[in-house]
């Protein structure tokens, strides 16, 4: 594996993210865009390297390397052992991180308390840990890169820490390195909630430490912008080959009105009950859990109206911050793992995919899973994510991948969501989750060599929320934000999507032809 690399062809700095608008009337008259090449491929080594001068050096979250992005070799017989211990140093994380956040004033007391007690134990066990990934590797045949001992040690990040390249430009021109915002603060710096944070409603007795959010861990002013005040960044499509495939296919399944809500991640933590640490919208398959297997997909139901699609499209719930206990304010994936807040439904979860400008496509392979965006960008960099916020009226001349919208009168929040399109061929996972797919090239549409054009999973997600107001104070009125692993502070860019394709009598090929064949179908 591993073929999932292409070589650059502008500057970083000049090159803006490869989101590209294709408008086009379908499924009952929709706009719809189309993102080719929506993912982050830039080298991240300077993410979060930079710091500002601010009034406080408070610690604010706990950046660990990303284990699991590296292990690009593990043999199949191991990759369920290996998926469990890596959902091991994710739970590690997230203690470590909750510990953090409880002991704000015994840092304040001694400098070293965090060294001492929080990062030098993590260490320990993450070392333990990444040596039972190495047994399990060797036990099974494969060899094991003894440099990821080395990546035990985890770090953290202060409050007033900031990128240091790849910025967004004061126009709000989205970079293919992340898209930071310099001059509205893209992490908590100029206007970043410091010292305070919603203080009205807030749960868990209001703020905890100095992260803004309702649990004291995000979202910050600084992740908000008026969207517009943010100057158009969406570039135009690929040009469409006469070998192109221009149609579409759109499955309708629903906005999960049924509340099939849990925290687990069948595909990056199989067999770890909430392996997600935050909580999951299902629609599509109704029998996806940790444990699920593809016997279990097939048996699942659907809530798609073609029976025959059986796939399964989740991704993290968004939360109004406005002091609601919501149902799971105590248990897993909730409470527990500080995401606050009510759960929004979708006012509408459009689903549809769509062909390739440059080739004809074939059928998604039975069993296919996709990751897009990733759910820890905020400390792993910025090189996978693939998050795309806007608002209704502005989704064709504004994407934001570090911000949330804060959307005018009469306008709606919308994430969408654009999936890798490219397929080796050969396998539908990779022990990463990532090097069995890849995007196209952004100007041509072209997959890299060895992969195949299969249909490209869209999804644009629609919710009506109440206006965040900055105020005075620095902190935010009517806050929301994406549900997420807690050390990463509930960032916009952390947002990401899962999919596994599930289907029968013969609704893939279906879809592949109805694409090809230039349609527009449902």
């Amino acid at each position: 594996m591993g073929r999932n690399t292409r070589k650059r062809r502008t500057p970083l700095a000049t090159k803006a993210i490869a989101a590209s608008a294709a408008l086009a009337l379908g499924g009952g008259g929709l706009l719809w865009a189309n993102f080719y090449a929506s993912a982050h491929e830039s080298n991240h080594q300077t993410w979060g390297g930079n710091q500002t001068k601010a009034a406080t050096a408070q610690v604010a979250t706990i950046s660990c390397p990303d284990i699991g992005q590296k292990l690009t070799n593990v043999p199949r017989r191991a990759r369920y052992g290996v998926s469990r211990e890596l959902g091991n140093l994710d739970r590690q994380i997230t203690e470590a991180y909750t510990r953090l956040a409880s002991t704000r004033q015994a840092q304040a007391n001694d400098p070293s308390f965090v060294q001492n007690s929080i990062v030098g134990p993590l260490k320990s066990k993450r070392t333990a840990t990444i040596n039972r990934i190495r047994i399990d590797i060797q036990r099974a045949g494969g060899r094991f890169n003894s440099a990821l001992l080395q990546l035990a040690a985890c770090t953290t990040q202060n409050a007033n820490q900031t990128t240091s390249g790849g910025q967004q430009q004061g126009n709000g021109g989205q970079q293919d390195n992340g898209g930071q915002q310099n001059n509205t603060g893209g992490q908590q710096n100029n206007g970043g909630q410091n010292n305070g944070g919603q203080n009205a409603g807030g749960q868990n007795g209001g703020q905890q430490g100095n992260n803004g959010g309702q649990a004291g861990d995000g979202p910050t002013a600084a992740d908000f912008v008026d969207i517009t005040k943010v100057a158009a960044n969406v570039l135009a499509k690929p040009q469409n080959t006469p070998n192109g495939s221009t149609g579409s296919f759109t499955t309708r399944c629903g906005v999960n009105a049924n509340q099939n809500h849990n925290s687990d991640n069948v595909i990056a933590a199989p067999g770890v009950t909430n392996g997600a640490h935050h909580i999951h919208d299902y629609v599509g398959n109704q029998k996806v859990n940790a444990f699920s297997s593809n016997d279990t997909f097939l048996q699942g139901g659907t809530s798609c109206q073609n029976r025959n699609d059986l796939s399964a499209y989740y991704w993290p719930v968004i939360r109004e911050q406005d002091g609601t206990q919501e149902k799971d304010a105590n248990a897993d994936g909730g409470g527990k793992d500080l995401n606050v807040g009510k759960i929004l439904v979708p006012q509408q979860a459009q689903i549809k995919y769509l062909g390739s400008p440059a080739s004809k496509v074939v059928a998604m392979p039975q069993f296919l899973r996709i990751i897009t965006g990733d759910a820890k960008s905020f400390t792993n960099g910025p090189a996978n994510a693939n998050a795309h916020w806007s608002c209704t009226g502005f989704e064709d001349k504004v994407q934001l991948t570090d911000k949330y919208p804060i959307c005018p009168q009469g306008s709606k929040v919308v994430r969408t969501f654009a999936f890798q399109s490219c397929w080796d061929g050969q396998n539908i996972d990779s022990a990463n989750h990532r090097t069995h797919v890849a995007f196209p090239d952004p100007a041509s549409g072209v997959c890299p060599n060895g992969f195949k054009a299969i249909p490209q999973l869209t999804e644009r997600l629609v919710y009506d929320v109440p206006q965040p107001v900055i105020q005075s104070d620095g902190t935010v009125k009517n806050a929301y934000a994406v549900d997420g692993f807690p050390e990463q502070l509930h960032k916009p860019i952390t947002d990401h999507n899962d999919f596994i394709s599930v289907t029968t009598g013969g609704l893939a090929d279906k879809i592949a032809n109805c694409i090809n064949n230039g349609q527009n179908c449902s």
